[in-house]
Order: C-alpha cells, then structure tokens, then sequence
C-alpha cells in the first residue's frame, strides 16, 4: 500500500467479490494482476505469488492469464496447493486430537480425500500451462518443534507430503515446502519427501541457517532466513545482521533463494524492508 497507492490483493475484502457485476470483477481482476507484476519489477523479484479471489480453479485461471500477458513470463508463477494437516487453531486442536487418538482411520481418510482434490486441481491447472509451481504452506511446527507427536507425523503427515511432492513433480510443477517454527526434529523427514525447495528456515524458532546448510544443502534449494521479528521490532543494525547472516551461509549451499523468513506482513514499515533488500542488492553476490 505504501510503495504503490492501492490495497495489495491479499488484504482486500473478499466477501465483495460475490456482489460485483463481471465487468466490476474484470476490472478488479486487472488491478490485483498489475499490483502484483508491478511488486515483483519494483523490487527484484524472481516470483510472483498469486492469491486468488474465491471461484475456484477457472477463476485461478483467468487470473493467471492476466498476470502472464502483463508480465510476458519474466516472472515463477505459484500459488497454495498443500493437502496436509497443519497446526489447527485453538478451537480445533482438542477435537483433532481426539479424532487422531479414537478415529484415525476417518483422519487417513479425509487426508486422502484432501489429496486427492489437490491433485484434481493440479490436473486442471498443468492442462492450463500457466502455473509453474505450488507453494506448500501447511505450518507443522511451533518454536519447542513438530505440533505432532513423531508416530502421529508419520502417519497422518508424512506420507501424504511425500505423495503430494511426487505427483507435483511427476506433473512438472516445481514445489516449495513451507513450514515455519522449528523444524529441526523433523528436517530430514521434509527433505526426504523430495521438495525442490524448502523455506522459511524460522530463526525465531531457533533454526540457525548455517546447519541446515550443513545438513541439506546438497539436497535441497534453501529460502530465507532474514528474521521478521528483527524487520518488525529490532534495531537497524539488528536487521542488517540477519540480512547479511541469512546471505552468508545461504550463499554457501548449491541453491539458495534470498527471503524472509515469513512474509512481510501488514504493519511492517515498508523502510524496513527497503533496508534488507539493499544489503541484498550489495552482498547478494558471489
């Protein structure tokens, strides 16, 4: 909002969607098109993110050909697409418990079931030939490490990540695994589903870039790093030491992509971000 003058599209109101007339949503589908391809050009950007308004997949569709006629395919087109169970909320977490203790075959199920519409859409979308990849945004971790117990991960987790990746992949769609906390107990079960990349590397939850280099970089492509909670609330000099951390060890590994370590969110000042994106442009070079 303050580098361009108008609401990004992720923050505007989507119950309005349903009451536009079609030009209205054609004009508003232009706008959230041009927003984002004027984003990714204005700082550097490889990706653009693409959040939908709701509609489901021919409304994707019709967004993503307006953002690829804008942007003429300079830019990674990915959006959601992750079939697994993350950390539920506060409402929800005593109830899936119980379900995962007492019904764990109805869990399995409605995780295949899950799957099985993710990779519909995949379908529908690789027939398209627009999108390049999915962002896989499912949270598993808080900072003390998995939201599950290891058996609980193994069965209702794991094996469904693990099919959701090859089936992407198998349909040449790249795939980006995100989750953020601390990962640590669980990198080498993420790794080990066979994502092409892995972010957010959450310092916050006290995973230190520089091991993870050491433990996966030959196996995976790397992204983030750079911490929010710095961006948000610490010093100048505190951001720019994680910026130059984050390129540090990143750039020691075979693929590195230079990010936050969540997305920049609303409430974050905007010289902030400027700030980590021109220690980037100085030292974000071999």
């Amino acid at each position: 909002m303050e580098a361009f003058g108008v609401v990004h599209p992720s923050h505007r109101e989507y119950s309005q969607w349903g009451q536009m007339s079609q030009s209205e949503k054609a004009l508003h589908r232009r706008q959230m098109a041009q927003v984002f391809v004027d984003t990714a050009d204005a700082y550097q950007h490889d990706a653009i993110f693409v959040h939908p308004n709701p509609g489901g997949v021919d409304e994707e569709m019709r967004l993503l050909d307006l953002i690829a006629e804008i942007d003429c395919g300079r830019h990674f087109l990915m959006m959601h697409g992750d079939p697994t169970f993350g950390i539920p909320n506060g409402q929800e977490m005593e109830e899936m418990s119980v379900r995962m203790a007492e019904c764990p075959e109805d869990v399995e199920r409605e995780a295949q079931a899950s799957l099985d519409r993710h990779l519909t859409r995949a379908d529908q979308l690789r027939e398209h030939g627009v999108l390049d990849g999915f962002a896989l945004c499912s949270d598993y971790c808080f900072n003390t490490g998995s939201f599950l117990p290891m058996p609980w991960f193994d069965r209702f987790v794991t094996p469904y990540l693990n099919q959701v990746v090859k089936e992407y992949r198998d349909r040449g769609f790249y795939v980006i695994k995100h989750t953020d906390g601390n990962i640590m107990p669980i990198l080498d079960r993420l790794v080990g589903c066979g994502p092409h990349a892995l972010h957010s590397l959450d310092p916050q939850g006290g995973v230190d870039i520089a091991e993870v280099v050491r433990r996966v970089g030959d196996k995976v492509c790397l992204c983030g790093n750079v911490d929010c909670g710095k961006l948000q609330t610490g010093t100048d000099e505190e951001c720019v030491e994680s910026a130059r951390y984050a390129l540090k060890w990143g750039m020691e590994a075979p693929g590195y992509i230079f990010s936050t370590s969540n997305c920049i969110y609303t409430g974050m000042a905007l010289d902030r971000y400027e700030l980590m994106h021109s220690v980037w442009l100085k030292e974000g070079v071999r």
